[in-house]
């Protein structure tokens, strides 16, 4: 129901085109340029914190929106590199033209991976919606093969994930474990908060067992944290939290405060309204911080 909101036109309206809403945005989006996410990534950085720089924009049907994200994306690495930044990019293969031809993708990806490399970066691929689930996989399993430096997102609400976990860990780089926030099907995904969670605990002791990977664990829920800085102790090798620009900041302080290793994902651009609507899907009371703020109240 706060998704159907969101997207109704009225909201998207007033979010998109209103002074106010693009501001209230802004809690979650560091801003339209990569100037703005770098200078984001420099403050993050300053209080012990890394970065994961991502350019917002997805399902792309044209040889020419996928040139322009990819030379973005190119320009996003110099720019972690030329300024220093502790970070890496975060991309979405729908963006690289997986879309429609699943080829241009992997040739999007292969450069970004070894442009990466000769910077000394890594590049996480995000996971979208069910439909791209296996060709995300299979395309990331042959890239990181080859480069060695990628990295993948694993969605612990659908059914098939501890199956690619077990396929992936042995890769190498790192699995960023995340919740999901796309609206799937029962036949795919768990739908309840309750076996989210479950899902979620299960696939964190798989992942943290296994010394070949690097976890990244993506989560803003106490309980889980908790768990994972437990499991950690047990760990040999490195691990990392990960959040979300603006979601519980005060929480990412404290981590990193306390010395644990967390990263930041920085999302900017212009096409942000569909990231934005994800987030007041995850947490509906997001949804009413937009309202609240767009009338001043």
């Amino acid at each position: 129901m706060v998704v159907a909101v969101a997207e109704s036109v009225p909201v998207r309206s007033m979010v998109t085109t209103t002074r106010a809403g693009k501001a209230v945005a802004r809690r979650f989006v560091a801003g339209d340029t990569l100037a703005e996410a770098v200078t984001a990534g420099f403050v993050l950085n300053r209080q012990g914190m890394k970065v994961s720089l991502d350019l917002l924009g997805e399902e792309v049907h044209s040889s020419a929106e996928v040139e322009t994200a990819l030379e973005e994306y190119v320009d996003c690495l110099d720019q972690i590199a030329a300024n220093a930044i502790d970070g890496n990019i975060s991309i979405k293969l729908t963006q690289l033209g997986l879309a429609f031809d699943p080829g241009l993708a992997w040739n999007a990806l292969d450069r970004l991976a070894e442009k990466a490399s000769a910077h000394k970066l890594t590049v996480t691929i995000d996971m979208e919606d069910s439909t791209y689930t296996q060709a995300t996989v299979d395309i990331y399993a042959a890239a990181q093969e080859r480069h060695g430096n990628l990295g993948l997102a694993l969605q612990a609400y659908l059914r098939r994930t501890p199956d690619d976990l077990e396929r992936l860990m042995p890769l190498g780089g790192h699995i960023r474990l995340c919740k999901g926030a796309y609206v799937e099907p029962d036949t795919e995904a768990f739908t309840s908060k309750s076996d989210v969670d479950a899902a979620f605990a299960r696939l964190l002791h798989q992942l943290m067992a296994n010394e070949a990977v690097m976890p990244a664990i993506a989560t803003h829920d106490p309980k889980l944290i908790a768990l994972t800085r437990q499991l950690g102790r047990s760990r040999a090798n490195p691990y990392e939290f990960q959040m979300l620009y603006g979601v519980r900041p005060q929480a990412q302080r404290e981590l990193a405060a306390a010395g644990l290793p967390i990263r930041i994902y920085v999302p900017h651009g212009s096409r942000w309204y569909p990231y934005l609507v994800r987030r007041l899907g995850e947490r509906p009371g997001n949804l009413w911080f937009f309202m609240r703020a767009l009338i001043g109240k």
